[in-house]
């Protein structure tokens, strides 16, 4: 059974007889309706409806659990800690160092179903702690294989909606819970259909340049690679744009490779059909 420890993830833990309504008014993640042995995507929206933090979220017992970057955990918390005013909330950091994920069709003991991966076909389980010594390359091999983005590899915080980074499709937006940090801006783009950036899979003729390197079609912008292996890798793009030089049979590329990009097939999303004229 593949596996990988991930050094640079770390827990928090939410208990506490008000955390479930806590999250549930604060977060992306419809909390209510988690099941138990399931981890789903979420974020933690600034009130323009953009990402400030994004992470995992499952059922621990009573309580939460909160999987996200090492280098954001210690903000996030104290981002939380502010919202909380008179819930009976206890918040704390796990003692845990890192994460360890395995994939394949067994799991580990004390793990819980990533649902993201599931809804790329992908059987993943994450478990705190270093349970194996498996290389971290080689989960976000697989994360660019399946097409799921996280931050500070595909997108700066602050910078991206979540309907830009798929969390619309991934159990991490919901639209039929009441109102959190940012639900009114996400709530109308979802509504009147205007994410015109998504997350591709790119795939080159050649290995691809660094990350950070724009794509761009007749030698105007689309957006910019994220994870990067080999001659695969991720990035947001405006799906106008490139449903635009697709249309017109304009070559895309990153750096001097010759690129095609693909939105993932788990998605049921497409590009534009008509060429329509790209926003400058």
């Amino acid at each position: 059974m593949p596996a990988a420890f991930l050094p640079s993830r770390s827990l928090i833990r939410l208990t506490g007889k008000d955390a479930q309504d806590f999250l549930q008014g604060l977060i992306t993640t419809d909390i209510d309706s988690l099941p138990e042995g399931e981890a789903r995507p979420g974020a933690l929206l600034t009130p323009q409806g953009k990402i400030l933090f994004d992470f995992l979220v499952w059922r621990e017992g009573d309580g939460f659990v909160i999987e996200t970057e090492t280098a954001q955990r210690e903000t996030l918390m104290r981002r939380l800690t502010m919202y909380k005013l008179r819930a009976a909330v206890d918040i704390a950091a796990g003692p845990e160092d890192g994460v360890t994920v395995f994939w394949g069709d067994d799991s580990g003991q004390g793990s819980v179903k990533d649902a993201a991966f599931a809804k790329a076909g992908i059987p993943l389980a994450r478990a705190p702690s270093k349970l194996d010594d498996g290389p971290e390359e080689a989960y976000h091999a697989l994360r660019v294989e399946a097409g799921i983005s996280i931050s500070g590899h595909d997108y700066a915080l602050q910078d991206a909606f979540p309907h830009d980074v798929l969390l619309d499709q991934t159990s991490g937006l919901s639209f039929r819970k009441g109102c959190y940090v940012g639900q009114e801006v996400v709530s109308r783009m979802q509504h009147r259909g205007t994410a015109r950036r998504r997350v591709v899979i790119v795939s080159g003729e050649a290995a691809l340049p660094a990350s950070g390197t724009e794509i761009v079609a007749g030698g105007k912008p689309v957006g910019a690679l994220g994870s990067v292996a080999g001659n695969k890798g991720l990035a947001i793009v405006r799906i106008d744009r490139v449903g635009d030089a697709l249309a017109r049979g304009v070559p895309l590329s990153a750096g001097d490779v010759i690129v095609s990009l693909a939105l993932p097939a788990w998605s049921g999303l497409s590009f534009p059909v008509e060429a329509e004229e790209a926003e400058t």
